[in-house]
């Protein structure tokens, strides 16, 4: 019997995927074809036609089983595009999201020379806004030892020489000072987890909710921040869509200003930016 095409592999899997209630089957079937081909996903128009050889159409199979049980994609392939790079990802790391891209843009709005970034999980923002910015240096911290190995071996993979890495819950066992600190806590509320989609159960709970309201993350790095920000420093962070009046509240009362609230490609509140406030230290 002659192998199946490309196409033929391609139509059963988005056939299977749909069934799953997987959201967008068609990519990434096409995402997980190009990965069991090894070849890059753009080449995959070009082969369809072709039989897929038998060890090819065996690991499209199993990744196909892990899709079909929610599994995310990016770890399936080991890899998430994020502002243009890819960074490494597995079970011990938030995967990147393009939401989280208002942080990076909002953050590179005005230059900076030393960072923090706390709860680093994968480095992909740490390591963005260094490798968009030479001549910056920047500390990332996690108080996940699991989630460092991580972030490190993506500082090494993109060869960002100027990321360092510390394990600590907030600001615990960071010292000095930061004209940059940002942060993509968990903002997940415990009363809300039920309900969110299957794929994030097979993330860090802990980079996902604090357990409580959703807002004590952003307390604790409120309480911390005048301490280690710079004169004239920003910090800023990722938020859950409804949380800006609680957000800025909490920073406004640990005497930080409100600079913006900005929204993400949706129109959605995404990130909080905030300074030290003029008559602050």
């Amino acid at each position: 019997m002659s192998a199946a095409t490309g196409s033929v592999l391609l139509a059963g899997a988005v056939a299977r995927l749909r069934k799953a209630g997987i959201p967008d089957p068609s990519r990434d079937a096409r995402r997980l074809l190009a990965h069991a081909l090894e070849i890059a996903p753009g080449r995959l128009t070009l082969v369809l036609p072709e039989p897929v050889p038998a060890p090819a159409a065996a690991r499209f199979e199993a990744a196909l089983g892990r899709r079909a049980a929610h599994e995310p994609v990016s770890h399936i392939v080991g890899l998430r595009a994020f502002w243009g790079r890819d960074f490494k990802v597995t079970r011990d790391v938030l995967d990147p999201r393009p939401e989280t891209e208002i942080l990076i843009e909002a953050a590179l709005s005005a230059p900076f020379s030393n960072m923090l970034d706390l709860g680093t999980g994968s480095g992909c923002i740490l390591l963005t806004l260094l490798a968009e910015c030479p001549g910056a240096a920047g500390l990332g911290t996690d108080v996940s030892a699991a989630a460092l190995s991580v972030a490190r071996g993506n500082a090494g993979r993109l060869g960002v020489s100027a990321a360092r890495f510390l394990q600590s819950d907030w600001y615990e066992a960071v010292e000095g000072r930061f004209d940059l600190i940002v942060s993509n806590p968990p903002y997940i509320a415990e009363a809300e987890m039920p309900g969110l989609a299957p794929d994030l159960a097979h993330e860090p709970r802990g980079a996902l909710t604090d357990g409580g309201d959703g807002l004590s993350a952003y307390r604790a790095i409120a309480a911390g921040a005048r301490a280690r920000l710079a004169p004239g420093g920003r910090l800023l962070v990722e938020i859950g869509p409804t949380q800006a009046a609680a957000v800025s509240r909490i920073f406004a009362a640990a005497g930080l200003e409100i600079v913006a609230v900005r929204p993400d490609l949706d129109g959605r509140h995404r990130v909080v930016e905030t300074r030290v406030a003029a008559s602050g230290t």
